[in-house]
């Protein structure tokens, strides 16, 4: 539909009326119109026009987009909130609460004030009202779009600096939005504008280029639309053909992103056929690659496999005749209409169909996969810093150019370096927590692999395991990364809660056994009298440190009670243990704080290696057994663990560690286990091998000598990019 210059409210209107047809709903319309004629009157834009003309603008806008009647009725009133002073509820009273609730989203959203980087939180939490607006309600934003682009049609009224804050900020903000909403025919707009203001110079060095060779370039898409509309006009096809123009923000981020001269810029030479069906479209691609030779690498489907703003054409690029180079786009009515629209193509107003907010929002969750990932994370994230929230947006979702299928079909767009945990954490986030390998294109890989566009990726995950904190190393997505970050706090958090629980216990325990009642001296009051003996600050830490035995519970009890208990066999060791002596290390590099001598082995169970977290256990005749503070097998000993340390390290100590490693079954694959390990520098003690025939899954245990815990986990890092490795734990006996 052609645009007006300067509409007025009849233009909105017989815009309106071409496909709104009912006479209430025109009369919303007109009533909208009226209503923000009489309380603006008397208001002025900078340009020196009405205020009215800005408002009518913005409706005659969204009636180019085929929106609703409530919608086009919200941008004739959307300032009448912030600059009439009319309430809320004045306008529910009105017009209806629909549009009341669309004026207020809109205001909110437009009283945002943009400060550019010198204040990027106060900037980020303004941006992130506005995207949990959009996912809220998508009208909200395309009112905003709307009423962006008609003000920077006018910027020329504002002083150098506002135009350039203003600029930035539609740059920044708005463009990304109406790009992932598919609205091209805003995006391209407001991106030309944005860089007319902000980088001026550049802006009419590139039009110049443009305009150099138009009348060259012009002929020669002339020519090639008259050859290709006989070879279809033969072949008896409906179709449309016209050539297409590159704007120039494109061609400038072209040659400023793939370091590419003008002449080097493939489809400025471009030409658009709209015809009737898919099956038209490939079989013009046909007729088209017999005719010309198309350049290999640059033909895309994206009707097979759409874009995630739905877009939806074939494109190709060919050598005319003359040696001309052309890209050809070719697609349907329809996919033409969403290519310029997007999601206002989509949902366009139909007559007789009444809007439902939340059904429309799941249909366009249903249609843009990103939106869907987009409004769960504002939901879910609404409690992160608001820089946490952009950055997220930013790197996840606009600058998102890699897309990758589920087996089911499903497209999912992901930034590039994105990994399948990146993609398994988009999915879902119990998919990303229970994640433990990938299958890429039919392929086992490790999960650290970067992914292609037009990658099938499975996800493959097992009950009752976590994400690790290597994970971090790789990950690509924000959303990713907060996901397992939050992941590990809470486990942190959880095993701190249960060692506090755990110290309480044992200090009850203590004194019970001694013969008094815990409630009597547990008292939180009484236990800060104590606090600073032991150089802690509040009763968590206290109780935290009692049950990982830097507190002694013994003593704990004499100091609350004032009396010394009947020493058991136990407590007598305990004594023994608490003596302040020199501290001697085992041939093991294990010592205890305070004992000059004792008897101390590693636990056969767990097998600790330097650098593990540890934890000494009081046996019976065997002395100390040492474990990793995680091991299973002392978890319920409370009473009878002791703290424990490493000594210094010593370069020639070492210890075995078991490896458990799950893999695809392949050839070769113990080969390759097995040069990992040496291309670690270790020593493999033992190694074994077993497949389960009914999964074709093959488990290796192995045993190897290690100096420390980085040694080991760079070792277990290295075997888990081994093709077809799913997994490799350390195994606990």
């Amino acid at each position: 539909m052609e645009e007006i210059k300067n509409p007025g409210v009849n233009d909105v209107m017989n815009n309106a009326k071409t496909y709104i047809h009912d006479a209430n709903s025109l009369a919303i319309i007109e009533k909208a119109a009226n209503f923000a004629t009489e309380h603006h009157a008397g208001q002025f834009r900078k340009s020196g026009e009405p205020y009215i003309i800005h408002l009518t603008n913005v409706a005659y806008l969204l009636t180019t987009l085929q929106v609703g009647p409530k919608t086009i009725a919200a941008g004739f009133l959307h300032d009448v909130i912030e600059d009439c002073g009319i309430s809320h509820d004045e306008l529910a009273q009105e017009f209806d609460e629909e549009i009341a609730d669309l004026v207020e989203a809109v205001t909110k959203v437009g009283t945002l004030q943009y400060k550019g980087k010198e204040d990027p939180e106060y900037q980020a939490e303004n941006h992130r009202k506005i995207f949990i607006a959009m996912a809220k309600d998508v009208r909200v934003i395309l009112i905003k779009l709307c009423d962006r682009l008609h003000n920077m049609r006018t910027l020329e009224y504002q002083p150098e600096a506002a135009q350039k804050r203003i600029a930035s900020e539609t740059l920044d903000v708005y463009a990304p939005i109406a790009h992932r909403l598919g609205i091209s025919s805003i995006k391209n707009e407001l991106e030309d504008l944005c860089f007319y203001y902000l980088n001026n110079e550049e802006y009419h060095r590139i039009a110049q280029l443009v305009e150099t060779k138009k009348t060259e370039r012009d002929a020669s898409v002339s020519r090639m639309i008259i050859e290709i509309s006989e070879m279809l006009n033969e072949n008896h096809l409906q179709f449309r053909i016209f050539g297409r123009s590159k704007h120039l923000y494109s061609i400038y981020n072209k040659m400023v992103k793939k370091h590419k001269r003008f002449d080097q810029i493939l489809d400025l030479l471009a030409i658009r056929i709209v015809t009737q069906s898919e099956l038209n479209c490939y079989e013009i691609l046909g007729y088209i690659h017999a005719k010309y030779k198309p350049i290999p690498g640059r033909l895309k489907d994206y009707i097979a496999v759409p874009k995630t703003n739905m877009y939806q054409s074939l494109h190709t690029t060919i050598v005319g005749d003359d040696g001309k180079i052309f890209e050809v786009q070719i697609r349907t009515e329809e996919m033409d209409s969403i290519a310029e629209n997007g999601v206002a193509a989509h949902w366009r107003y139909k007559e007789g169909k009444k809007y439902n907010a939340k059904e429309e929002q799941k249909e366009i969750e249903d249609k843009l996969s990103w939106f869907k990932n987009f409004a769960t994370y504002s939901a879910e994230e609404s409690n992160t810093s608001a820089s946490e929230y952009m950055a997220t947006l930013q790197h996840d979702v606009f600058e998102a150019n890699v897309y990758v299928m589920t087996p089911k079909g499903r497209v999912i767009d992901l930034p590039n370096g994105a990994t399948p945990v990146d993609l398994a954490y988009r999915v879902h986030t119990d998919i990303g927590h229970t994640c433990v390998g990938a299958v890429v294109n039919d392929t086992m890989v490790p999960l650290n692999t970067e992914l292609q566009t037009g990658d099938v990726v499975e996800i493959k995950t097992r009950k009752g395991s976590g994400p690790s904190e290597d994970w971090l190393k790789f990950v690509k997505t924000n959303q990713a990364k907060n996901k397992i970050r939050a992941y590990l706090t809470k486990k942190e958090t959880e095993k701190r809660s249960e060692k506090i629980e755990e110290g309480e216990k044992l200090l009850e325990d203590e004194l019970r056994r001694r013969g008094f009642d815990p409630k009597e001296y547990t008292e939180k009051k009484k236990l800060e009298n104590i606090y600073r003996e032991f150089r802690v600050s509040n009763y968590t830490d206290f109780m935290y440190g009692i049950s990982v035995k830097s507190i002694n519970p013994t003593i704990v009890c004499e100091k609350l009670t004032n009396q010394k208990g009947r020493v058991s066999e136990d407590e007598a060791l305990q004594h023994v243990l608490n003596r302040e002596v020199e501290r001697k290390a085992s041939k093991s590099g294990l010592l205890i704080p305070g004992i000059a001598s004792m008897k101390m082995s590693i636990a056969h169970c767990c097998q600790p290696v330097y650098g593990d977290d540890i934890v000494g256990f009081i046996t019976k005749g065997e002395g100390v057994k040492v474990h990793r503070r995680d091991c299973v097998n002392v978890n319920a000993e409370g009473a009878r663990l002791i703290d424990v340390q490493w000594a210094a390290e010593d370069p020639e100590r070492t210890y075995d560690s078991d490896l458990v490693v799950e893999s695809k079954d392949r050839n070769f694959l113990l080969t390759d286990i097995v040069t990992v390990v040496s291309q670690c520098k270790m020593t493999l003690e033992t190694v074994n091998a077993s497949i389960n025939h009914d999964t074709l899954i093959t488990t290796i245990k192995m045993t190897v000598r290690v100096r420390n815990k980085d040694a080991l986990e760079n070792l277990m890092a290295n075997l888990r990019k081994v093709d077809a490795v799913l997994y490799v734990e350390r195994d606990n006996h």
